[in-house]
């Protein structure tokens, strides 16, 4: 109780030491609530860290007495809340179950800064528009008014397919990939990370970086880029240009943009200070519209009718300069889709603007916009990896199938590691594809594959799915796997044990479309 009144406060009722005249005297504390059965194990001490009293009392009967102890013991007061929500109760149940008072048991050592809990924090961490930054392209006005519906890549909101009329995801996915193998089809593909790379020993940086070399990359050109962590594993993949000299500008997945940054200024600041090179980051600079599809070249030649778009004066990996409508774009010959494609770069600010030129220029040869889940069936068809989906930590080039990406002419970070017996292994997981057997089967993604249909329980997996789509081009499912010896196992048939039933799918190379790159170079 306060031992006077505010200026202007009335203080009434329990705070005035009123108990409403039943003769219970002061208000003594009710630490802890008597438990039928003495089942201690719902009596919750600290919330955060789903500690009970049963927890306590297990602590006690070790022979501890001291509250850090006991703290350390059931981790009371380690959350966000740093103990001051469960540090007293703590104390007060200690001494309870020691029959002590509580004042003698003290209190866990309080550290700064000593700030209040927030609400929110009580609150947990879902805290609508503010449990993360939302980011948006410059494009996502339009895909707002155009009915996309989004997924969360990382912190952005990406389109994920453009339903319409009453299609489910699945229709619209399969008619959004038929635009893109038959047509022509658009993506907003702003969201890649972008790091621009200058100085005189960029080139130098790129080749410690990267599995393979740019030396020999032409001013105007690009290359796709892998690369390794020190253990051998990979890490990050995107496409590298050489955009004048000693300048360049390197692309990431959209969600390890700030860890690639990270990666590359952690060696060039701490193991590599002597190299003259400067990082920045401009994914936010640039918004990029992937034009897609065997008709593709028509709509790019209509934006830019004074550029020479021919295969032979603009092939794959060639990059040029350009302008529509007053805006300005940088083309770039790079497809992920394995169609004939080409990415339209342009500063954000004229981002939607150059959406929208896109999709006019596009109107009469049925340009179909596209979300992510029909990027990812394009790629899946044509074996492309996406790092942390085909990748976990665990998985090499070598077992993607990808040695040929692998110098054996320079240094690179994680090349000593390829050398290890245990990642020259025969048996390790290889990238396969898989058909399951029934063509209307589609595997679930993450689901364990065995060798055996009905093999004894414990069973030994020899791998799982990492993708999985139904195919409009193929017309069937189809998915990818990592598998133990998968390269040793093309043709076999391979079982994923699924909730009362068994899928069946014969092993595959990995690319299922287009092997030749014919359409991609035509």
């Amino acid at each position: 109780m306060p031992d006077a009144s505010p200026p202007n406060v009335d203080v009434v009722g329990a705070a005035a030491g009123d108990l409403g005249g039943r003769g219970q005297g002061t208000i003594m504390p009710y630490w802890v609530v008597p438990s039928d059965g003495q089942d201690w194990s719902t009596h919750f001490v600290d919330l955060e860290r789903d500690v009970t009293v049963a927890d306590v009392r297990r602590a006690l009967a070790t022979g501890m007495q001291s509250v850090e102890h006991v703290k350390r013991f059931t981790t009371i007061g380690t959350g966000s809340d740093q103990g001051k929500t469960a540090g007293i109760n703590e104390t007060a149940i200690v001494a309870i179950q020691l029959g002590q008072p509580v004042g003698a048991v003290g209190v866990t050592t309080f550290r700064p800064p000593y700030v209040p809990i927030s609400f929110g924090l009580m609150a947990g961490r879902t805290r609508g528009d503010l449990f993360d930054p939302i980011r948006v392209t410059a494009i996502h006005p339009w895909h707002l008014a155009h009915g996309a519906v989004f997924e969360n890549v990382g912190q952005w909101k990406r389109p994920w397919y453009f339903p319409r009329h009453d299609e489910d995801m699945e229709a619209a996915v399969l008619r959004e990939c038929q635009a893109a193998r038959q047509g022509v089809a658009v993506m907003d593909a702003s969201t890649l990370g972008k790091i621009d790379i200058q100085g005189p020993d960029a080139v130098e940086f790129l080749n410690r970086m990267y599995t393979n070399a740019f030396d020999t990359l032409t001013v105007g050109s690009c290359r796709y880029g892998l690369m390794c962590k020190a253990d051998g594993m990979v890490f990050d993949d995107g496409v590298v240009m050489h955009l004048g000299p000693d300048h360049w500008l390197a692309t990431t997945t959209t969600g390890g943009a700030a860890a690639v940054l990270d990666w590359m200024e952690e060696w060039l600041q701490t193991e590599w200070p002597d190299l003259r090179v400067r990082l920045t980051s401009v994914t936010d600079h640039w918004a990029d519209v992937a034009v897609v599809g065997p008709r593709s070249r028509e709509v790019v030649a209509a934006l830019f009718p004074k550029l020479a778009i021919d295969a032979g004066s603009f092939p794959f990996m060639a990059i040029r300069e350009g302008e529509t409508a007053g805006i300005p774009v940088r083309l770039h010959r790079i497809t992920f889709s394995g169609e004939l494609a080409y990415e339209l770069w342009t500063p954000s600010w004229y981002g939607l603007a150059l959406w929208e030129a896109v999709m006019a220029a596009g109107e009469k040869f049925g340009m179909t916009p596209y979300g992510t889940e029909t990027m990812h069936v394009l790629r899946a068809e044509k074996g492309y990896i996406i790092c942390g989906q085909e990748t976990d930590g665990t998985v090499t080039p070598q077992d993607l199938g990808m040695s040929w990406i692998v110098s054996k002419k320079k240094p690179f970070i994680g090349q000593r590691s390829h050398r290890r017996s245990d990642t020259a292994r025969p048996d390790r997981k290889h990238l396969v594809g898989l058909l399951p057997v029934d063509g209307n089967r589609l595997l679930p993604e993450g689901a364990q594959l065995v060798l055996q249909p009905d093999g004894a329980v414990p069973v030994k997996m020899a791998g799982h799915v990492t993708s999985s789509y139904r195919s409009a081009t193929l017309g069937r499912t189809f998915a990818l796997a990592m598998l133990q010896s998968g390269r040793e196992r093309l043709g076999t048939t391979v079982y994923a044990p699924l909730n009362g039933h068994v899928v069946a799918a014969t092993v595959t190379e990995p690319a299922f479309y287009d092997k030749e790159n014919a359409r991609r170079d035509s």
